[in-house]
């Protein structure tokens, strides 16, 4: 049984009109993909395996924590996976002689008995990317380093993984943008609907507001409260959202100060429909095309902004997986063309499948627009 939505006859050409834009469909399908495999990136990149078979048991070190010496080690803080005397103990079941030599039991351990005793054969299943968006590599040498079989994209200057950075900052860059736009949307689509259906003094009061508002220097206001209070998403999700939902006000305010005096709006007030009503059944809808038209430019800007941010040393906390940070890693690593590239085409990819979709999206609520 189809939901309600799927049953109206405008909502069934609206999705039709998406899917016939083919570059708007792919690209939502393409976006969808990545977002959806960096929701789950500690699925994909983690310096933790996701399964330890021990013993005949299965152990989940993704999401629990378990010492070295649940696995026949001497410490009880978290096992580090890949270290050469943990990786012994799984493979050969905890043998104590792991702790002496490990790479050299390890090796004993393939034929299945080291000194002519049987062992446990355990074994561990690691993501794709045997590597977390903050762990260090000791191995490598330089740092950065160039791309390799052990890190696809390299390393940064303090010998992450730039492949799994970018997975993580995917995630959080979009989540942030979401954030950003939700919240601004509904406060300028609420200001802009209310300047322009009623009018008055309620329309000079919201322009004087808006006017201040917009002229006020957003990125010195966050610098300060940076300055005075440690900076976290949330924060910087509300702060950047408080600045932003002036850019809606000026078209939704002129689309239900256009519709307001319209045939079926006079109508409508005339039968007693209540103006919330009006508003939000009659006038709402015609306003969407505007309101969707500027998406795209919201979006990216929101990316673009928290990118600016933590270029800036400004943003998110060094703890984050940052892709303004990775950008700051380019400029101040020359020599290293692999973090320049990196960070280019994340974010070229990023903004232009986000601009695609929304073109897509902004069309098919366009009544003027078929496609066939």
């Amino acid at each position: 049984m189809k939901p309600l939505f799927f049953k109206s006859a405008l909502a069934r050409r609206r999705i039709s009109n998406f899917k016939a834009n083919r570059r708007a469909f792919w690209s939502a399908w393409i976006f969808g993909i990545l977002f959806f495999a960096c929701l789950f990136a500690e699925v994909i990149a983690n310096d933790k395996p996701l399964l330890v078979s021990f013993k005949g048991e299965f152990y989940l070190p993704a999401v629990s924590f378990y010492s070295e010496a649940d696995f026949g080690g001497e410490f009880e803080t978290e096992a580090e996976y890949p270290a050469p005397e943990v990786k012994c103990l799984i493979r050969t079941g905890g043998l104590e002689a792991c702790l002496d030599d490990p790479e050299a039991t390890f090796l004993d351990a393939e034929d299945g008995e080291v000194d002519g005793l049987p062992i446990d054969k355990g074994w561990v299943l690691w993501p794709p990317i045997p590597y977390s968006f903050n762990t260090i590599n000791y191995d490598v040498v330089t740092a950065p380093s160039p791309p390799n079989g052990a890190h696809w994209l390299g390393t940064d200057d303090q010998t992450r993984d730039v492949l799994a950075r970018i997975v993580y900052g995917f995630r959080i860059s979009t989540l942030f943008a979401l954030a950003v736009v939700t919240v601004s949307s509904i406060i300028g689509v609420i200001a802009g609907a209310s300047m322009g259906y009623f009018g008055g003094w309620v329309d000079l009061v919201f322009q004087r507001i808006v006017e201040i508002w917009s002229n006020i220097p957003s990125l010195y206001i966050i610098i300060i409260v940076s300055a005075i209070f440690s900076m976290t998403f949330t924060l910087l999700t509300v702060l950047i959202a408080v600045f932003s939902w002036t850019s809606l006000v000026g078209v939704v305010r002129a689309e239900f100060l256009r519709a307001r005096n319209f045939e079926y709006t006079r109508a409508a007030r005339a039968l007693g429909v209540g103006d919330y009503t009006i508003m939000l059944r009659h006038l709402l809808p015609n306003a969407m095309v505007a309101t969707l038209t500027l998406m795209p430019f919201l979006v990216t800007g929101a990316i673009g902004g928290l990118a600016s941010l933590d270029f800036l040393g400004f943003g998110l906390p060094a703890s984050y997986p940052s892709l303004g940070e990775l950008a700051l890693q380019a400029k101040q690593n020359l020599q290293a063309p692999w973090l320049a590239f990196s960070a280019f085409f994340t974010f070229a990819i990023m903004l232009s499948l986000l601009v695609f979709i929304f073109e897509g999206i902004r069309d098919a609520f366009d009544p003027r627009k078929t496609f066939g």
